[in-house]
Formats: structure tokens, sequence, C-alpha cells
């Protein structure tokens, strides 16, 4: 008689110890709650610019409806290629070193199995986006997290990246301005991070999603710097800047034996992208910047009410200066941050995400999304406000808190 059936018996190792993501996890229960005011979910509030969502219709209508290139539509490449160069000053070719993915997260997973050996050491900033470790996880590789602190305004120094440094480590991860903290990088900065790169030989994996919602200074790539583009992977799309996230359109650009390697597991696993999702990406890079414009003045309007209203409320926040998210530290308030955002979703239905979501250094704090609308984040930003206070007072006998 055979054994019963146990299909976790089946299920990889490496897929078994990933945690789900504590984004998703959380807004599964806000999905089921009525009246909530959500500062959670990372998505732009504002829909596609009518003119791209034109394209994508016109090529429907021309029916352009069959797979492209592995590599993605020439045309599109070509005016990737032309806008990195102006934009971040790093030239790459489009027919061998420009690659159309499905959003950055599969270019982010390509890029990594497409250099990842089983026990190499992949460095990486926290507070970071979820997935990067379980990204690093699936590839056999070991995570090998570098804090990001506070008093640096979140952003990450070479020294840190220094002491985490072993022989086996091969990869450093960038994300910058980041999610979930809204730091960015100077070029000094950037520049001590390269010199530790070259010395050690480490290749760069650089995700620069959120580069257009940069708000002070300049955006800097890294791959823009001394001997760096040959050692980089350069991670871009269209989600943030043009409010496209559900096109699912991203592209990754590097030396063309990478780009090469990632085609080969692009084409096995995904194909291509999705072809009208690529003509729409073609209109947005061509003529969206005026509407990327529009939309970072009104993310700026937001994220100065907002962090002005947690600062009041005597939870600091450091001014974010790229992204569209706050990270509010709420240690004061004597609650772990997954405590504090389940409990104000339960008594004030307003939904933000725990710290602790985004690693270990992400706890005391708390992700704010200011990509909603202003009269939606005053009406958070008084319910916060009135959660915070009463946190202050001395509970009554047997009340709740």
């Amino acid at each position: 008689m055979a054994p019963p059936f146990q299909p976790q018996q089946f299920i990889a190792r490496q897929v078994s110890g990933v945690p789900r993501s504590g984004i998703r996890e959380f807004f599964d229960v806000v999905q089921s709650m009525p009246d909530v005011i959500s500062l959670g979910v990372g998505e732009p509030d504002f829909v596609t610019p009518w003119h791209i969502r034109e394209a994508a219709i016109y090529a429907l209508e021309r029916g352009r409806t069959g797979y492209t290139s592995n590599l993605g539509l020439l045309k599109l490449r070509e005016a990737i290629s032309g806008y990195v160069t102006k934009k971040f000053g790093i030239d790459y070719d489009p027919r061998k070193q420009i690659l159309i993915t499905v959003g950055v997260s599969e270019a982010l997973d390509i890029a990594l199995r497409a250099v990842v050996n089983p026990g190499d050491e992949v460095l990486y900033h926290e507070p970071c986006y979820v997935s990067y470790s379980p990204s690093i996880t699936l590839t056999h590789g070991v995570p090998q997290p570098v804090a990001c602190l506070a008093e640096h305004g979140f952003a990450l120094t070479a020294e840190a990246i220094e002491k985490a440094i072993t022989p086996r480590s091969k990869v450093l991860v960038l994300n910058f301005p980041t999610n979930p903290t809204g730091g960015t990088m100077t070029r000094a900065e950037l520049l001590r991070i390269a010199d530790v790169v070259l010395r050690h030989n480490l290749l760069v994996i650089t995700d620069e999603i959120y580069s257009e919602l940069t708000f002070e200074g300049e955006h800097v790539s890294i791959a823009s710097l001394p001997g760096l583009l040959e050692r980089t992977i350069f991670l871009h799309g269209f989600s943030k800047a043009y409010a496209m996230t559900g096109f699912r359109i991203g592209y990754a650009c590097g030396p063309a034996e990478i780009i090469e390697a990632m085609m080969k597991i692009h084409q096995y696993s995904m194909l291509c992208a999705s072809i009208i999702s690529q003509e729409a990406a073609l209109e947005a890079i061509q003529y969206g910047e005026t509407d990327t414009a529009q939309m970072r003045e009104q993310y700026r309007l937001r994220r100065n009410f907002l962090v002005n209203a947690f600062n009041s409320m005597g939870l600091g926040c450091p001014l974010p200066r790229g992204s569209f998210y706050a990270f509010p530290c709420i240690k004061s308030a004597g609650l772990a941050s997954k405590d504090f955002a389940v409990k104000l979703l339960e008594q004030e239905k307003v939904a933000c995400v725990p710290g602790s979501a985004f690693g270990p250094g992400g706890e005391g704090y708390l992700r704010c999304c200011f990509a909603t609308g202003l009269e939606e984040i005053q009406v958070a930003a008084e319910r916060i406000a009135r959660f915070v206070e009463r946190l202050k007072k001395p509970p009554r006998q047997g009340a709740k808190i």
C-alpha cells in the first residue's frame, strides 16, 4: 500500500524557507475591511496617462498581438538606449546590451540567476524592498544584509559594505531612491562605494526604478562612475514614473555577456514581454516626461504634508529625498511595528506597512506611501494623530489599546 501523499515533502528547501511577503500578507487583511484609507501598497494612484493607454489600444487595433524578439522590440530598446544616455550618462548598445523584461522584479530575478552560484554571498542594504533577500535565497545564494541607518538619512556607507565583505562576496545590490525609506545617495557617497566595489572585484546590480521621483539634488547612477559601467547591471522600468504598474514592463542594461546569460533564462521562462505593453512603454519613454514631472510635483506636496504631520505628532520622520514613501519612527509609541500597524488598522482604519516587513533594520518604523490623494492623506494623518495621542494616555482598567 502506498504511503499517504504529502505535498509539502515535494517542495524545494529553498522555497519552503522563504516567508510570504510582509506587505501582501498584511493587505490581504486590509482588503476584507471597508472604509480603510490605505497608505500601503506602493502603487501610483494616478491612472496611466491617456496617450500611453491609447498607444496600447492602437497596438491592439493594428493587430500587434504576436511575440517579439526575446530581447524585446528593437525600437523600444533603441529608445531606452537614448533615454539612459540622456538621463543617467550611461551608454548601451540596444542590440546586445538591453533586455526588456516583465517588470523590474523579473529583471532582478534573472540577473541574480545569471550570476549567482550556490554559496555566493550577495550584499544588499536593509531596510529594503521585500523581494531582495528571498530572490537571493531562491538562487541558492547567501543574502548578506548591510544596515542603512536613520542618522545617515538611510544612505549606504562604504564602511558598512567593507565590514560585511567576505571572500565569498560576489554581488552588491543597490536600490536608490529606496523603498521603503526614500533614502538617496550623493555622488560623493557612491564614489566611495565604487572604490570598495573595484578593490573587492564585486558585480553591482542597481535597481533605479524610483530615480525619476527624486525631489532634492541630482540622481546619480553608480553605473555612470569611472570603472563601474562594465561591472554593473542597471535595472529600470515604467511602473513608478509613468503609473504603469499593470503593464509589467521593465528592462535591464549591462555587459553583453551578462545580458546574453539573462536572456537565456528569460527565453525559457517568459519568452518575451507583452508586445502591447512594449508599445505603450515606447510611447511613455518618448513622450511621457511632462506626465512624470506633473506626478512628481503632486508627490512632493503630499510628502511635505505627511512628513510635517508625523513630526508634529511626535513621530520623527526624515524628509524622503526620493520615491513616494515616508518612514516615520514609531519607537516612542512603545509598540512593535507590526503591533502598531495592526492596532492602527483595527482602531482607525488606516493601513500602513510595518517596518519589520523590510528586514530587522525596519523594526521601530512604519512605511507610509503617499501615492494616494491629498485629501485622503489628510484624513489618514488625523486618524494616526488620534491613535498616537490615545497611546500616550494610560489605559483605563480593562480598556483595549
